[in-house]
């Protein structure tokens, strides 16, 4: 699991300092991975080696709001629906983290390191490192 603390302005210019939640669990992974012919981590090389930066960003927006969600107060759980990721997305706070990914690469990688389970951490850095594959860089 990843705390994000950000500090955005809303919609009334008020500033505003939270902390949102973001994870993939094991079976959330093993599902993505195989909602794509040839695995989804094959299939973000092929995107990132080509540049393609309207697919990077697709993924960027599905990986955001497909991993965030609300701790339930007895820390069992990790709520997700569809409804809590359009209120996030709705906001600022979201904006400002899909346009800081897309600037910045290297924080994009941690973001997605972050929302992995601990365990699949090094797997999934060992996989994009071994295959030279890099987000493309912004200015």
């Amino acid at each position: 699991m990843l705390k994000e603390t950000r500090t955005y302005k809303d919609f009334d210019g008020k500033e505003r300092t939270e902390d949102f939640y973001f994870n993939l669990s094991k079976a959330e992974l093993m599902e993505l991975e195989a909602s794509v012919d040839g695995g989804w981590l094959n299939s973000m090389k092929r995107i990132i080696s080509a540049q393609n930066n309207p697919a990077i960003m697709r993924e960027f927006k599905n990986m955001i709001l497909s991993s965030y969600g609300e701790k339930s107060p007895d820390g069992k759980r990790f709520i997700k629906s569809p409804e809590l990721s359009k209120a996030f997305s709705e906001t600022e706070a979201y904006s400002d983290m899909f346009v800081e990914f897309f600037q910045h690469p290297d924080r994009a990688a941690k973001f997605f390191a972050g929302i992995l389970p601990a365990e699949l951490k090094a797997e999934f850095a060992d996989a994009i490192a071994a295959d030279g594959a890099a987000l493309p860089a912004q200015s």
